[in-house]
């Protein structure tokens, strides 16, 4: 039994015990408290006690709660009916035994409106049960669901705060500014466009860390910053295909989905191999969907020491939308594919 359960239990008990000494005090006081009046307040007790102690084993184990409040204020009506008239057929039973016994002596039978009276009775005690175990396990649900959301915000909150670092990649910082260092005697000009570049990326990854979504015209200019940084370091090693088109420049997509598709093309394709490598680019928007394709050399590999922060939050962004996009990585002959498809 766990602790709930014995909670529950000592909780009930006392409900039913409280019933059956209102009972004795009732006799006490408007009637005569004799051995017929202690059976009735105490088969009154139990037989409360009985049927909500069985309504609660019910209602857990077919899952009353979750088949929505209209159905189960129905159901818990209809048990508070038949509840008291177990209850008032129970103790019934039991008195007409005693009495035939010759433990007690009834005073005689019941006339129809008595009997109604007893079951209205019942029927209160047993409907506060009822209502009091609705709304506390209305209330723990409640609880748990606002747990759970907090929770879920806070995870949110943790990924978006570690997407946003890796954003703001601080080896790319560091090697953006080492060529720029080595630029401003080589090529003063060039060293000013690339402080230039680096600036708009990084109040690109500022200001729209704040926003849910952005145009691909956006996410195209901030590529093209990333690119002029990347090619400075990288040279002739990176060679960027474009297949863009035009019509799909106002669609819609997360903030820096494209610059982190190109950036894990460049950090796990072109500078890994040798001779570095073609880095294309596409985006087609067709059917009321936006496609987008960065492809670069390399294979498909498992690494666990790699978290992933990017791409596991461009996946939960892509899941929390109204409607949810898909993301794949593919495998083509010698290249890897990162497709990215939205609903516009």
């Amino acid at each position: 039994m766990t602790r709930n359960e014995l909670r529950f239990v000592c909780v009930n008990s006392l409900y039913g015990i409280a019933y059956a000494a209102m009972n004795v005090l009732f006799f006490s006081q408007f009637a005569r408290l004799d051995a017929s009046a202690w059976m009735v307040s105490i088969a009154l007790g139990f037989g409360v006690w009985a049927v909500t102690s069985t309504l609660r084993i019910v209602a857990v184990r077919r899952q009353w709660l979750e088949r929505g409040n209209g159905r189960f204020a129905l159901i818990l009506a209809a048990s508070i009916v038949l509840g008291a008239l177990a209850t008032l057929l129970f103790t019934t039973l039991l008195l007409n035994a005693a009495d035939a016994l010759g433990w007690i002596v009834l005073p005689g039978r019941s006339s129809l409106a008595q009997m109604v009276g007893y079951w209205t009775n019942i029927a209160i005690i047993i409907g506060l049960w009822v209502a009091f175990w609705a709304g506390w396990q209305a209330l723990g649900r409640y609880r748990h669901g606002e747990i759970a959301r907090l929770r879920a915000e806070s995870q949110r909150s943790a990924l978006e705060l570690d997407a946003l670092r890796a954003r703001l990649n601080p080896h790319f910082v560091f090697n953006a500014l080492n060529n720029v260092r080595a630029l401003i005697n080589e090529d003063p000009a060039r060293a000013r466009e690339t402080v230039t570049r680096l600036s708009n990326i990084l109040r690109h990854a500022l200001e729209h860390s704040q926003r849910d979504w952005a145009t691909l015209g956006e996410e195209i200019a901030v590529v093209d910053d990333y690119l002029a940084v990347e090619s400075v370091h990288y040279e002739e090693r990176l060679r960027v295909r474009r297949d863009i088109d035009a019509n799909a420049l106002d669609a819609k997509l997360p903030p820096m989905a494209l610059q982190l598709l190109v950036e894990n093309a460049i950090k796990h394709g072109i500078a890994n191999q040798p001779g570095g490598g073609d880095l294309t680019l596409s985006a087609r928007r067709e059917h009321g969907r936006l496609r987008l394709e960065v492809g670069s050399p390399g294979r498909i590999t498992v690494d666990p020491s790699r978290r992933g922060v990017g791409l596991a939050y461009l996946r939960t962004r892509l899941q929390r939308a109204d409607a949810p996009g898909t993301f794949e990585l593919l495998q083509d002959d010698t290249r890897v594919l990162a497709r990215l498809e939205l609903p516009q």
